[in-house]
């Protein structure tokens, strides 16, 4: 198939007036979708619980917040409990069958779970 044939079914670059978009599409990495914030009133978190090689963890889901926000309350959660945790995409994990606990302190800061 020629350029010229390729051009007339609309195929390749657009070249219609001061603007020519000739960008092309990075196939390996797709285009990050923008997120949601929400303010913390209006989470509804989620408890889940796990068992990685024999050790309990504590996962709390769904953080639609900043990346720094998300760090502090990790921080926050850590210090109190005096235990390890991590943030994987938007949830935080704990290191222990800490619920109860996490819960307490996560109300008192004036966030909501999902019943």
């Amino acid at each position: 198939m020629s350029l010229a044939s390729k051009l007339a079914l609309g195929l390749g670059a657009k070249l219609d007036g001061e603007h020519f978009d000739t960008k092309k599409e990075d196939k390996k990495k797709p285009k990050k979708d923008e997120k949601t914030l929400l303010p913390k009133n209006q989470h509804q978190l989620v408890f889940g619980f796990e068992k990685r090689n024999g050790k309990p963890v504590t996962t709390i889901g769904k953080f639609q917040i900043e990346d720094e926000k998300r760090k502090d309350i990790l921080k926050l959660l850590k210090t109190q409990l005096a235990c390890g945790g991590s943030i994987k995409d938007e949830s935080i994990e704990i290191q222990g069958d800490l619920k109860d606990k996490i819960r307490i302190i996560l109300v008192d800061n004036g966030w909501k779970f999902k019943n």
